[in-house]
């Protein structure tokens, strides 16, 4: 199969490429493994202190609405993080102060939302809180295992069922001029999220749970979808095993479905995560890239790769794929012309695109713009 440009790893810095090659009319294939760093998104881009209109335009054509309003987000545990370019979903404020009496509101049974360490965290700040569990029937069946109250599947019963959890709340609701719910709201209709804020009256806070994100997974269905939609060739639970490199250049990729049929396209993006997603990979003499066999960044003594502080910055993090300055991977020093690294992959060895959410839209971006730059006749 002959493609202009086939993407390995479909998440956000795939699917942004994906879609930017495909307005322009260039033919692409996806191959993602299914898992990926958008099912814990926190629903903010990281590093992005602009709100470029090209971001905001990409993400409304797929159904996505952000905003952009520097200032601090709430945190799970009661602290406040500095964000600025966010889904619609996430509430953004000037300074870390959220009101004076909040009504923490989690379901009964579901334990990845951290009620005690949020009010804490809010009442060393001068707030008072009150924690309060509702009790739906509609999770009666989801609750008999614990395995399945998770964020996910609870959306999927609460975005029918969100009138019995405002009705519900209106009720215990006493003075308290703020209202704080898990992300368990939304997963194909993000209007559930203003549908509640519109019947409290109160200031409503939805804010983060353990993985899977719901904003998360719900982005990423959206961007799949408009990928698609464009024309675009996602292949799903599919996994690049290998490629045909020569002379600078790579020919085909190989996956672990497709067998002898290689994947052929004029370009090629690497867009496969770090150590999570398995796009890095360490052993105790060195960390590697594995389709490619690309040159990685990093200290050649491995004591230097860790902290032995657990809870310190930790040094392997930053590692990452190197490139030139136009993206192109490096192996053996040399760049691969037509094979571009994005995203988490590159660690932090292009701090110019940020970290994050930021680092997957700006090197997405940059990867098709080269793409697309018209070759000299």
């Amino acid at each position: 199969m002959k493609f202009n440009t086939v993407i390995i790893g479909g998440g956000l810095a795939g699917l942004v490429a994906g879609i930017s090659l495909q307005k322009a009319g260039r033919s692409t294939a996806i191959i993602s493994t299914g898992q990926n760093a958008l099912h814990f998104f926190s629903g903010t881009f990281e590093s992005m202190e602009e709100a470029p209109q090209r971001v905001t335009d990409l993400f409304a054509e797929a159904g996505i609405a952000l905003h952009y309003t520097p200032g601090v987000r709430l945190m799970p545990m009661g602290t406040f993080k500095k964000a600025a370019l966010s889904l619609e979903d996430i509430s953004l404020f000037p300074e870390p102060a959220i009101g004076h009496k909040a009504l923490i509101v989690s379901l009964t049974g579901y334990h990845d939302f951290f009620c005690d360490f949020l009010a804490e965290g809010l009442e060393k700040q001068g707030m008072q809180c009150r924690i309060k569990l509702l009790n739906l029937p509609e999770l009666e069946q989801i609750e008999k295992s614990p395995s399945e109250m998770r964020s996910v599947q609870i959306a999927r019963t609460m975005d029918r069922n969100w009138e019995n959890v405002v009705r519900e709340i209106r009720i215990l609701l006493r003075d308290e001029d703020t209202v704080i719910l898990p992300q368990v709201f939304g997963l194909k209709d993000a209007s559930v999220l203003s549908k509640i804020r519109q019947g409290i009256p109160a200031q409503v806070i939805f804010t983060g749970t353990l993985p899977p994100s719901v904003p998360g997974v719900r982005t990423q269905m959206l961007l799949k979808r408009r990928y698609e939609l464009l024309g675009g060739t996602y292949l799903m639970g599919d996994e690049a095993t290998g490629a045909h490199v020569y002379d600078g250049i790579v020919h085909s990729v190989v996956t672990h479905n497709l067998g002898n049929h290689f994947l052929e396209a004029d370009n090629f993006i690497l867009s496969t995560g770090a150590f999570f997603s398995k796009g890095l990979r360490a052993n105790p003499f060195e960390i590697s890239e594995p389709v490619f066999g690309l040159d990685v960044e990093q200290a050649p003594d491995r004591s230097d790769w860790y902290n032995p502080e657990f809870m310190r910055e930790q040094p392997y993090m930053k590692y990452g794929v190197a490139t030139d300055s136009s993206l192109h991977p490096l192996s053996g020093g040399e760049p691969i012309k037509n094979l571009y690294a994005i995203g988490s992959i590159l660690g932090e060895t292009r701090p110019e695109l940020g970290t994050g959410g930021g680092l997957a839209i700006r090197s997405a971006l940059a990867a098709a713009d080269e793409i697309l730059k018209p070759t000299a006749e």
